[in-house]
């Protein structure tokens, strides 16, 4: 098991009790941009890393959407779980139906957790690039 990292000098925690917006979102309202940070001691976070923010999990993102009365999300990769899109995949089912998932993939990855084993070699053309919705 590995040293959890303090997160960086000056990066948000999670606000214990954030304020309701002072208007009702409309019905359907979808965030189209939003991270899950770890938690590092079941989703490590990468050593390539440029910052180490706190943790902010799937249960910390659902509860925060659900206070802000918003209907669905997005949930893009966090650049400090580098390639690891394991937090991000755990997430996504769990929404119940109510996120999708974009992932990061190295060009020369040789097995994109995502898409499975490469079959191809890593230049292909636009209509072969393999496509998933996590």
């Amino acid at each position: 098991m590995s040293t959890l990292s303090a997160k960086t000098p000056g990066w948000l925690d999670w606000h214990p009790d954030p304020s309701r917006p002072a208007f009702a979102l409309p019905p359907g309202t979808v965030d189209t941009h939003c991270h899950v940070f770890g938690p590092q001691a079941a989703f490590p976070f990468a050593p390539e890393r440029k910052h180490t923010p706190c943790d902010g999990g799937k249960d910390d993102l659902f509860a925060l959407r659900d206070h802000l009365g918003v209907a669905r999300n997005v949930i893009v990769q966090a650049t400090c779980h580098g390639t690891d899109n394991s937090a991000m995949v755990d997430a996504v089912p769990a929404s119940g139906g109510r996120a999708r998932g974009i992932a990061t993939v190295r060009r020369m990855s040789p097995t994109p957790s995502c898409f499975g084993p490469r079959t191809r070699p890593a230049r292909t053309t636009a209509a072969e690039r393999p496509r998933a919705v996590v």
